[in-house]
């Protein structure tokens, strides 16, 4: 028998709630054990947040017996099998054994009960994901070696690939997030599996698909499970951006292809930051639509514009919140920016390039920085430099202007009460006309503001009344 893990041992410390739980189900006659990622992680000596337990206990006898003893009970999942519970601060998932098989024509799964763990772990994903610790006498049963895959940075499905894959497509997309978060190398039966039927993924649910590549960008270094995405196709049943920015080189300058500077951009920012990651991911994908090449070589203009529209529809058919939509599709479409800073900004340019960014201020700077992927030291040395310029003006005009909080120096209603007119379109032209004084000259007295409205009602006929 293996020995347990070392920080699988406070889990199965008598008393722990894990030990309640299996005790509980046991004196209901039914076997349960510890399962997937839960003992994956403990192999790797890696914290994981939640508890997965298999058991030979049906979802309702599961309900049953943890509705007075855990302090709360979700069963979104019970028609699927799984009953999740929390007590003491640690989160359960408890599952009943089962073999999980897709219908051609289904978007979700049709759950079939299985009585006996190894047929359990069989239908599981990946070998590393197909081990369990019996409980409540720990036991580790690992009857597709998934330790010597762990060990040997190797990825395998206890069955074959066609066999998992047809299971659930979305394994073929979880296949990229492992081989990227463990570092595992793939076997060429699961790659060319993946080549071959990445078209089932299209009875994937797009929000499955989401929360599973939100994962992925999530992983510190997701390089190489992008570049399997993209290698296998699997990519274009779900962002066909991707492989579209594979651009040929131009021949006489050289131009990088495009997919490795963006996966290398990814790369440089932060994991924890979804919109910065998913903006690092999304802001090439106008150069393929706006590529030309002339006597200066490969340009793509516009294409920070045309990539914004791009992204934003791409984020929405994945199902994205409307607010990361916007928040991406802005860092899109302002992450050029900095590129006009050599010829000058004044104090104007910089209030401009702050208020247009708002909120997404620090998202567009590491942005910006992280764009940088050349390997001429010099010119990554001076985008450097006015990167930091440009931050340290951002907080000196912060400081003396609060730049924070850039709005017309009169609101609507004083307007319509100097002006006297009523509310319409004619009003949020002289808030905007107020809001580019504000931006050219910083903040202005009140009195002036007046005066400088008097002055743009006059050229107009209007007469104000104030």
């Amino acid at each position: 028998m293996a020995p347990v893990p070392a920080r699988l041992r406070p889990l199965l410390d008598r008393g722990s709630p894990v030990q309640q739980l299996a005790e509980r189900l046991a004196a209901a006659g039914h076997r349960s054990y510890l399962v997937g990622g839960t003992v994956r992680d403990a192999l790797l000596d890696q914290p994981s947040d939640d508890v997965d337990i298999a058991t030979d206990a049906r979802p309702d006898e599961v309900e049953r017996i943890v509705s007075d003893w855990a302090a709360h009970v979700w069963l979104q999942g019970k028609r699927f099998g799984t009953v999740g519970a929390e007590r003491d601060g640690i989160r359960f998932e408890i599952t009943t054994f089962r073999a999980e098989v897709y219908r051609p024509e289904s978007r979700k799964p049709e759950v079939e009960f299985a009585d006996d763990i190894e047929t359990d772990l069989s239908r599981r994903d990946f070998t590393i994901n197909a081990m369990a610790l019996e409980l409540p006498e720990p036991r580790l049963l690992d009857p597709f070696d998934g330790a010597a895959d762990l060990a040997a940075r190797r990825l395998r499905t206890p069955l074959t690939p066609e066999v998992a894959f047809l299971d659930d497509p979305l394994r073929m997309l979880r296949a990229a997030r492992f081989v990227a978060a463990f570092g595992l190398e793939p076997e060429r039966a699961v790659v060319d599996a993946i080549e071959e039927m990445h078209g089932r993924l299209e009875i994937v649910s797009a929000e499955r698909i989401r929360d599973e590549l939100t994962k992925l960008v999530h992983v510190e270094d997701p390089s190489a499970g992008l570049w399997l995405l993209a290698g296998t196709g699997l990519a274009d049943e779900f962002v066909p951006e991707l492989n579209a920015m594979r651009l040929e080189q131009d021949p006489i300058h050289q131009h990088k292809d495009v997919l490795a500077h963006t996966i290398a951009v990814v790369r440089n920012t932060d994991h924890r930051n979804l919109r910065v990651r998913l903006a690092a991911l999304l802001h090439d994908i106008g150069k393929p639509k706006t590529r030309s090449i002339g006597p200066g070589g490969v340009s793509f203009h516009h294409h920070e514009v045309v990539g914004a529209r791009m992204a934003e529809e791409r984020l929405r058919a994945l199902r994205y919140p409307s607010q990361i939509v916007d928040d991406v599709s802005r860092l899109v479409y302002l992450h050029l920016r900095i590129h006009t800073y050599a010829m000058g900004w004044t104090d104007r340019a910089v209030r401009r390039y702050a208020r247009d960014a708002g909120p997404l201020l620090d998202d567009l700077n590491q942005l910006v920085r992280c764009d940088c992927t050349t390997r001429n030291q010099a010119r990554a040395r001076a985008l450097s430099r006015r990167m930091d310029e440009l931050e340290a003006r951002i907080a000196a005009l912060r400081q003396r202007e609060e730049l924070d909080r850039i709005r017309p120096p009169l609101d609507g209603r004083q307007v319509m009460a100097f002006l006297g007119i009523p509310p319409g379109p004619l009003v949020g032209e002289a808030l905007d006309f107020l809001l580019e004084v504000r931006l050219d000259e910083g903040p202005i007295e009140e009195a002036d503001a007046y005066e400088r409205l008097r002055a743009w009602a006059a050229e107009r006929g209007i007469e104000p009344v104030g």
